[in-house]
């Protein structure tokens, strides 16, 4: 009985990989924006949730002194802010905030489209133009909020101009609409760049076999500009809804504190933390962030594939990373 010949079974070499060494390198390099996140955004923010659970209270001991200090109170100061007896002054500073929010970032994205599209426009005295609208983005909103309350004065321009006496820094809805001309004058000229930016890489070509197929001007900017300037766009917009959340100085120096019709959930953390009610500013702050994380997270994941990266893209890096990992094994 003859033994057939044992061919040898020849395994395929194991393709050596060096995206855990690159991954190593990304994570050094990072590292230190790590650190710095993590002592200027994380420990404040945890430092401020073990606040929020606490109160400050005073009372008698057993010996008839006085005392006073921090009592642990679990989750209570969270829930005295929603259904306590001043929950309605917190739920009428998220109504201002929220209003103020969508209505003056709406306008400001407008505005800001319209500036983009002038300034990228090319005509003699451009540069001015360009340096004219910018100027009030320069100005801190501090100095801006005093010069708006000085033309909203009774006998300021404002009323000089209109030939009516009304009462802008007083209570009531006018001064609602101070504080949104005052932030869109200042931060319209902000999304204006950042879309002039994404603007200016569109290539000129596209825009002249538009023209020789005898596209109109808002046909061109409906069809071309506004879709290839859209992830510049919403990248401002994005930035707009996180600053206008956090509303504070410009309503507290052009109004003034303790004004229900312009007081925001910022105002009302530093009114808080202003009568000692430490733990109750905290849990102030505290709710302030998750609003902003969950409008930020709702506005990336309707809006994502734009903000982050085309979808296109990110299925070709799923497919890159799949293929890497089945040439390892």
């Amino acid at each position: 009985m003859t033994s057939m010949p044992v061919t040898p079974t020849l395994t395929p070499p194991r393709v050596r990989t060096s995206v855990p060494r690159e991954g190593r390198t990304a994570a050094a390099l990072l590292s230190p924006t790590f650190l710095v996140l993590a002592l200027v955004v994380l420990y404040p923010l945890l430092s401020a949730f073990h606040q929020s659970l606490y109160s400050s209270q005073s009372g008698l001991d057993a010996d008839g002194f006085v005392v006073e200090g921090d009592v642990f109170v679990g989750l209570r100061n969270y829930v005295d802010i929603f259904t306590g007896a001043g929950s309605d002054r917190f739920y009428n500073a998220l109504w201002n905030t929220t209003f103020f929010t969508f209505v003056s970032v709406g306008l400001e994205t407008v505005i800001g489209v319209a500036f983009a599209v002038a300034m990228n426009r090319a005509f003699r005295g451009r540069a001015f133009l360009r340096a004219a609208i910018l100027v009030p983005w320069a100005i801190p909103t501090a100095v801006s909020g005093l010069l708006w309350r000085w033309m909203f004065q009774a006998e300021g321009i404002v009323n000089a101009l209109s030939g009516h006496q009304v009462l802008w820094t007083a209570e009531g809805f006018m001064s609602q609409v101070a504080v949104i001309t005052a932030e869109v004058w200042k931060t319209a000229p902000f999304i204006g760049l950042l879309v002039l930016a994404g603007m200016q890489i569109i290539p000129e070509e596209i825009y002249e076999a538009a023209k020789l197929d005898g596209a109109t001007a808002w046909r061109r900017f409906w069809s071309i500009t506004l879709p290839l300037a859209k992830p510049a766009l919403l990248v401002a917009v994005l930035f707009r809804l996180l600053d206008a959340l956090r509303m504070f100085d410009l309503p507290f120096v052009l109004i003034g504190p303790r004004k229900s019709s312009v007081e925001t959930l910022s105002i009302l953390a530093w009114d808080s933390s202003n009568q000692l009610q430490y733990g109750t500013a905290s849990a102030f702050s505290i709710v302030l962030v998750a609003y902003v994380a969950v409008i930020a997270f709702v506005f990336i994941k309707l809006l994502g594939a734009d903000v982050v990266g085309s979808g296109d893209e990110a299925k070709q890096r799923r497919a890159a990373r799949a293929a890497r990992k089945e040439g390892s094994r």
